[in-house]
């Protein structure tokens, strides 16, 4: 079986690494290498914002949360599936406009550019958290790479991690955001086949064996056959609204979902791409709920003693050899397809928020394309080290990243998208405030009784309001 699996993974890899190296021979400008010049469609934005923004976050993270949560995951992937409709019907065509408008290639870049009074602070301090929480999620996604190869091939996990980094770095390197989104389209594709056929297999062998998944839940306990996890009372609503609360990080804080809406060529492309990516994500989420509860009913609470690992496990008990190569192959492009996206964006901060802007030197594009792979070559080397030394869950880190980076610009972008009066004052507002927030939830346990997803969004949107108010027009 380990042959034919090696051999599909193998050629998965050479496909992903030739893509990078088709465009690496094209002449690109810093806009080409960074945003994709406006020359791809909007469905193919649309697959590669979804693949981006669920990554092995969805296919480890929430497969594995199901599993070990049962019924009351429902609840995260309700926020999710949310947060996206709401982002892509109605922020979706807002940075579109607005990126054209300005003249912008990052999100750093437009906040500074609109509210250039000052903009030199508001570049560096959104380049210094994207950065920081970045390499966090960086190190996630390799991590995630790595116990996918690991339970596929035997590989430690170590060796599966370093796998993992030296490829989506190389072909990141490579082509830049055109070859990220072209790659990020065949992952996308893998991605929601392997969360619609792998649940619809499970489901089968489920009836075949009669076995009830109620029941299954029931006699696992822990409150997985519960809707809020055996909470009642407050604490039931405590938990859903702390699952619910992923919501807030959609809502335009993520650069790298950000990017692909500012690549879109018109208000057509959007349009378009919004139909995509909902029913893609309306499918993706139903699939991983339904996986990590399906895997109780089959397998038992114990299956698997790292619950990220549910999905592969599944995979491999349940498929015949060349599918489940192809299924797995779709696990590990979970992971790629945000590193790589993530990786770009941590450059851009660098290259063209730090470098260029902020520290003007004026490059020619040859020169700024060159410091860009530089970067993404040192960026992805640091992620690396990390994702060895960080034991925390997919999940977590996620979550920290989610709150750091989503939850702090979200409220900037969205009142400085419908609020005229909204200036300088309130966007450092909320940066500060949503950065102190998370920092100050994650490290001191507060997190636990109120997510920091929520209280950073809370937070600072008031803060951005207060402070617009307190300054003079």
């Amino acid at each position: 079986m380990n042959s034919i699996v090696t051999i599909e993974f193998v050629l998965y890899l050479a496909l992903i690494m030739g893509i990078g190296l088709y465009f690496a021979r094209k002449k690109m400008t810093q806009a080409d290498f960074h945003l994709g010049g406006k020359r791809i469609p909007g469905w193919a934005l649309a697959l590669s914002e979804r693949a981006t923004g669920e990554s092995a976050w969805c296919l480890l993270g929430l497969t594995g949360f199901a599993f070990a949560a049962g019924l009351s995951s429902i609840w995260i992937a309700i926020g999710c599936v949310m947060g996206i409709a709401v982002s892509w019907l109605w922020l979706a065509r807002e940075f579109r406009r607005e990126r054209d408008k300005y003249d912008t290639l990052t999100l750093p870049d437009y906040l500074a550019t609109k509210y250039a009074g000052r903009g030199k602070f508001i570049r560096w301090f959104s380049s210094i958290i994207i950065i920081f929480f970045f390499v966090l999620y960086v190190a996630a996604q390799f991590s995630g790479g790595g116990k996918t190869l690991n339970i596929t091939f035997g590989i430690p996990v170590t060796w599966g991690i370093v796998i993992s980094a030296v490829v989506v770095i190389l072909y990141a390197m490579a082509g830049g955001f055109l070859s990220v989104v072209w790659t990020d389209v065949i992952q996308a594709i893998l991605m929601i086949v392997t969360l619609v056929v792998t649940p619809i297999v499970a489901l089968v062998a489920i009836a075949q064996s009669n076995i009830s998944i109620t029941s299954a839940l029931a006699l696992a306990g822990g409150g997985l056959d519960s809707w809020t996890g055996g909470a009642v009372g407050f604490a039931a609503g405590t938990l859903i609204f702390n699952n619910f609360s992923w919501f807030f990080g959609y809502l335009g804080g993520q650069p790298q979902l950000d990017a692909r809406w500012m690549a879109m060529r018109s208000d057509r492309d959007v349009k378009i791409g919004s139909a995509v990516a909902i029913i893609w994500t309306l499918l993706a989420y139903a699939g991983a709920i339904t996986l990590g509860i399906a895997a109780i009913a089959l397998f038992g609470s114990g299956a698997v003693s790292d619950p990220e690992q549910i999905l592969p496990f599944m995979l491999l008990k349940l498929m015949p050899p060349w599918l489940a190569g192809i299924l797995l192959a779709g696990a590990v492009a979970a992971m790629m397809s945000t590193a790589d996206s993530q990786l770009l964006i941590a450059t851009s901060s660098i290259s063209e928020d730090i470098v260029h802007k902020a520290l003007r030197k004026d490059f020619d594009d040859r020169k700024l394309v060159l410091l860009s792979r530089i970067t993404i070559l040192v960026v992805g080397l640091i992620a690396l080290v990390m994702a060895f030394t960080s034991k925390s869950l997919i999940y977590t880190i996620v979550g920290w990243a989610w709150a750091g980076i989503g939850c702090s610009f979200a409220p900037a972008v969205i009142l400085s998208f419908f609020w005229k009066r909204f200036n300088a004052s309130g966007v450092i507002a909320s940066l500060v405030s949503g950065f102190a927030t998370t920092v100050v939830w994650m490290t001191t346990g507060l997190d636990s009784v109120f997510t920091a997803r929520a209280a950073t969004f809370i937070i600072a949107f008031v803060c951005a309001i207060v402070f617009t108010l307190l300054q003079k027009e």
